[in-house]
């Protein structure tokens, strides 16, 4: 489950680095933190 979490925590906050890029500063934004909160060193939304 740990990896899982650290898997979709990355690919968030990629996706949230590449919004930026694209001048989607909010949406980038959104996704960075969502990013950190999922990962295993963030905050465990699911459980």
């Amino acid at each position: 489950m740990e990896l899982i979490l650290w898997l979709i925590s990355v690919v968030l906050v990629v996706a949230g680095i590449l919004a930026l890029f694209r001048q989607r500063i909010l949406w980038g934004v959104v996704l960075i933190v969502g990013g950190l909160l999922v990962g295993p060193g963030g905050v465990n939304v699911i459980s």
